[in-house]
């Protein structure tokens, strides 16, 4: 039997702190699904399809990695590709606070779907998706956090 995860999030922008649970959860599973999902009380910069592109071309590289994107439940994506996993990465504390009460209501949810946590590395546990927007924002350099394809995205985008 095939072992399928997910790794959902906004992405909005991917960063190499993604790329890097994304990279490390792919070797556990046989195939991991990223999963853009479209929360718009979020008020992303990218849309979905964007969103889509770049985790596309960010994760070329890595095996198993397929990108889709899903505006339900994260309980509903996981039957509908059979996942019995779900990948989250984790930065500090409060990230964990966060986490237990999203598991806690998947598990609700969904008995049958378990909950990975993956703790970041050290260089990205500072990384966010606003924190990379704001300086981007202001023509900082960003290439050192985030895929090359989103660097120059979000250079487009703040012009």
């Amino acid at each position: 039997m095939e072992r399928i995860a997910i790794c959902p999030g906004s992405f909005d922008p991917v960063t190499n702190g993604h790329i890097d649970i994304i990279t490390r959860g792919a070797r556990i599973f046989d195939k991991l699904y990223v999963v853009v999902l479209n929360n718009e009380s979020k008020h992303p910069l990218f849309t979905v399809e964007e969103r889509v592109y770049l985790l596309k071309e960010a994760t070329k590289g890595i095996p198993k990695v397929e990108v889709d994107s899903y505006g339900g439940l994260l309980v509903d994506y996981a039957k509908k590709v059979g996942a019995i996993a779900n990948i989250r990465g984790l930065r500090a504390v409060s990230d964990f606070e966060y986490e237990m009460s999203i598991t806690a209501m998947n598990r609700l949810l969904d008995q049958q779907l378990e909950t990975f946590f993956i703790m970041t590395r050290n260089q990205y546990s500072f990384l966010s998706s606003s924190i990379v927007k704001e300086v981007a924002r202001h023509g900082a350099d960003i290439s050192e956090l985030v895929p090359e394809v989103v660097a120059n995205a979000l250079r487009d985008k703040n012009k």
